[in-house]
């Protein structure tokens, strides 16, 4: 059910971020592997940059994770309820 608060009440998925960003991870450290032992820098590079963004993604991610409940809440935990009208 809509609420029409979504935006302000919104819960991450961070365990599927953190799998996915795990698996970016893996692709750019052998991106950048493959492209420099095959002699072009340029792609290199560009898959080094991509590796730094997932690692800082992931430090991130396990920050929230370690937080607790307000970030990442278990399965007992229930959903935020919706504002009030300050009508």
């Amino acid at each position: 059910m809509r609420t029409g608060s979504e935006p302000a009440t919104a819960r991450s998925a961070l365990r599927a971020r953190f799998w996915l960003s795990l698996w970016g991870l893996v692709w750019a450290v052998f991106g950048t592997t493959v492209f420099a032992l095959t002699g072009r820098p340029g792609w290199a590079a560009a898959c080094g940059v991509l590796w730094v963004i997932v690692v800082v993604d992931l430090a991130v991610i396990v920050r929230h994770l370690r937080q607790g409940p307000h970030y990442q809440p278990g399965r007992d935990i229930p959903p935020y309820p919706p504002p009030r009208d300050r009508r």
